[in-house]
């Protein structure tokens, strides 16, 4: 199966990053999507995050009417902080029948090469590059992607986290199962 990875903190995970995975199943060679919780990204500090399982937990009851997408904790059982890298050879070794690929927005394909291992990722995984607001997409040398033109919604988790803090309603930006979770919760406050 061509599984393409969707790597996130999914901080948590909203109506942007559903509409882009959806897209992405729907308008490329990929059979289905698996939205990889990232306990730690190397990029950003841990502090703000939401605890790793109730962050998974939002994600599966996000996708969970999706057969096409998975929340993955495939993250959360290896060294820390997570490396792409690393969890693609875990992900060849531990399902040697499928084929991956990755799906980032354009802010991460701009700094890929500052990624461990940059050049195997760019040699060895087929990239889908959808855009973000004030990012264009411009191939990188080494690093040969396909472009996919989802629709862009200027939608950040840390901008619901803001409007949780602030008692606003998050009503359209999160999933309505998602939006219950954190307010029966106090996520985020």
């Amino acid at each position: 199966m061509n599984i393409g990875l969707y790597f996130g903190s999914f901080n948590p995970i909203h109506t942007g990053h559903l509409i882009i995975a959806n897209y992405t199943v729907q308008h490329t060679p990929l059979e289905q999507l698996w939205l990889v919780v990232s306990p730690q990204n190397p990029f950003k500090p841990s502090s703000s995050l939401l605890n790793e399982y109730n962050r998974l937990h939002l994600v599966r009851s996000a996708v969970e009417r999706n057969d096409k997408l998975r929340a993955s904790d495939i993250e959360f059982n290896l060294p820390k902080p997570s490396y792409t890298v690393d969890t693609l050879a875990y992900l060849e070794e531990k399902y040697p029948q499928h084929e991956f690929s990755i799906v980032l927005g354009a802010d991460s394909y701009l700094n890929l090469p500052k990624w461990k291992n940059a050049a195997v990722i760019g040699q060895r995984y087929p990239l889908y590059v959808y855009p973000r607001p004030g990012f264009e997409v411009m191939q990188q040398e080494g690093f040969p992607c396909t472009v996919i033109n989802a629709p862009l919604l200027d939608i950040s988790s840390t901008m619901i986290r803001q409007w949780i803090k602030g008692k606003k309603d998050i009503s359209y930006l999160v999933p309505e199962n998602v939006k219950l979770e954190i307010t029966e919760n106090g996520y985020y406050l």
